[in-house]
């Protein structure tokens, strides 16, 4: 979600960077349909920082998975996150919630995915597979 609305802000601007980057990237379907390419980025981003997400900083649900992969949907993610934490910290499983702990978060939920989704993008474009108005809502 990140992904889309960082990479399709010059053409969608503020409202598109919120209602996909904490509302849904489903709002590009129509667009995916169209040109299936532009999700080329946002899904590479996501196969490099779920490895990181999971490995170097532990990050797990709250519970059964069936929240995850929901991203930024909602803030849904981030939300499942945090309970799983509270919860870890109830039980005593965890000692508390650290700044490590928040910077895994906010590096996995908003940081890399829109670093990584511009990067690939760029690429994507250069070999003509994108081009300007492939990711305008409408």
């Amino acid at each position: 979600m990140i992904g889309f609305a960082i990479i399709s802000f010059k053409e969608n601007k503020w409202g598109g960077l919120i209602s996909q980057g904490i509302g849904t990237s489903m709002l590009q379907m129509g667009n995916i349909v169209k040109n299936p390419r532009i999700w080329i980025a946002p899904t590479l981003a996501s196969a490099i920082t779920g490895p990181i997400a999971t490995c170097l900083f532990k990050l797990e649900m709250n519970g059964a998975p069936v929240s995850s992969g929901m991203g930024t949907c909602g803030l849904v993610g981030q939300i499942g996150v945090y309970t799983g934490w509270v919860n870890d910290v109830a039980e005593g499983t965890k000692a508390a919630i650290t700044a490590s702990d928040w910077a895994g978060l906010v590096l996995i939920s908003l940081v890399l995915p829109a670093v990584f989704s511009m990067i690939f993008h760029m690429l994507v474009k250069k070999l003509g597979w994108v081009k300007d108005g492939d990711m305008k809502l409408s």
